[in-house]
């Protein structure tokens, strides 16, 4: 399948690239345009402007694809599907923080198999076919293969989420307090970069309770070809949630384990750093 999968991982560094042209030119610009979705969640010109492209680009090279994305309705049907979040951070973006990115993915019987993560604010770009291994790199040409972590201690271990709320709304608020206790070492890096991290061995876990299929899919197959563990807090692999766990492999049960729910009073205490 890998041999298979080339042209389509040279498309979606090509989809990248168009994104990024649209989204650097908007960073921080005097004139962005931003509105409120049903969910309280941000949504500026940029996003729509880059999905709008993504589509374009995949009707004309791939029209027989159905695509999935976060901004517009679900197209087409069949095996092969495209899953687009085009700023994945954009509440960072809207305020300039740089950390945020383009996720694309291509999904084959609901696996995701092609993936590139384009973050131009910080110059950096991650991709993985399967079979293919996993790169960071500005290009093809450029890429350096990344592996993650050998930490096989929790106690050892780098921790980096995005939100606590969330983990108390779930319900494993106090399960997720003692994961950051028992943790060496807690960050709120968040969004796709927790999970490039854990990918390239800088952190060894990343977790979140909420997530939608366009939040993940574009960092499966990343994690996994780096030689780790993608699920959701279930343990059930892929990017189907409930919420997503992603580690170096080693540590991946003792987290499962640490945030399954129980019957006692939910609450999260946050530990001394």
């Amino acid at each position: 399948m890998a041999d298979n999968l080339i042209d389509d991982l040279r498309l979606a560094h090509l989809l990248a690239d168009n994104a990024d042209s649209i989204t650097m030119d908007r960073f921080r610009a005097q004139d962005l345009s931003i509105s409120w979705k049903a969910d309280r969640t941000v949504v500026s010109d940029a996003d729509k402007a880059v999905e709008e492209s993504i589509r374009r680009s995949l009707a004309t090279a791939r029209g027989r694809d159905a695509i999935h994305g976060e901004e517009l309705e679900d197209f087409g049907w069949g095996p092969r599907r495209w899953v687009i979040d085009p700023i994945d951070g954009t509440a960072n973006f809207v305020r300039g923080v740089p950390v945020w990115a383009t996720l694309i993915a291509l999904m084959v019987e609901d696996r995701p198999v092609v993936s590139v993560v384009s973050a131009p604010a910080l110059s950096r770009r991650w991709w993985a076919h399967s079979g293919g291994g996993a790169y960071t790199g500005k290009s093809l040409l450029t890429g350096r293969p990344i592996h993650v972590s050998s930490v096989n201690r929790i106690e050892d271990s780098f921790l980096s989420y995005s939100s606590l709320g969330g983990w108390v709304k779930s319900g494993r608020g106090r399960q997720f307090g003692t994961l950051l206790r028992l943790s060496k070492r807690t960050r709120g890096f968040g969004d796709f970069w927790s999970y490039m991290m854990v990918a390239e061995g800088g952190v060894d876990v990343a977790a979140e309770p909420e997530l939608a299929l366009y939040d993940m899919a574009a960092l499966v197959p990343i994690v996994t070809e780096a030689g780790g563990r993608f699920t959701s807090l279930d343990g059930e692999p892929g990017p189907f949630g409930p919420g997503a766990v992603c580690t170096n492999g080693k540590l991946h049960q003792a987290v499962l384990d640490i945030l399954t729910p129980d019957d006692g009073e939910d609450s999260l205490v946050i530990p001394r750093d």
